[in-house]
């Protein structure tokens, strides 16, 4: 997550912690049954990991996909590609409006708790100012 939102996680973590869990498996679980990606129904293991390597708090999660998935049936396999199964680019395409929706919503349901330099973000103009350079980044 973008630095931005790493901010305000440290102040609801809860909220952060399971939408980005929420967005990262609906993006792979989506994106791989796409035909056009790889039509099947992936598995997820996924783990969350609060710190970056330079001990500050970085919110993300680290997934490991298998090299393929289920048929819609349930039959068959379907193998990935040598290189690897899903697109990042495709993947980011999807994931970053999942997490700008969701961000978005649980705002709007008053589940966010802003102190300190960010004391100003329970306004919803205020906070949709704070989401606009995010909507940018690829």
């Amino acid at each position: 997550m973008p630095k931005q939102i790493a901010d305000i996680a440290s102040q609801n973590k809860r909220e952060i912690y399971n939408l980005l869990f929420q967005a990262s498996a609906d993006t792979v679980v989506q994106i791989a049954a796409d035909p056009k990606q790889l039509g099947a129904r992936a598995g997820i293991m996924w783990v969350l990991h609060a710190w970056g390597s330079a001990i500050t708090h970085h919110p993300h999660v680290r997934m490991s996909v298998p090299g393929g998935g289920w048929s819609a049936d349930g039959l068959n396999w379907i193998a990935s590609g040598k290189n690897v199964s899903l697109s990042v680019r495709v993947l980011s395409r999807l994931y970053r409006p999942l997490i700008l929706a969701g961000l978005i919503k649980s705002h709007k349901a008053g589940k966010w708790h802003f102190f300190g330099c960010r004391a100003d973000l329970p306004d919803r103009d205020t906070f949709d100012t704070f989401l606009q350079p995010l909507r940018k980044i690829d």
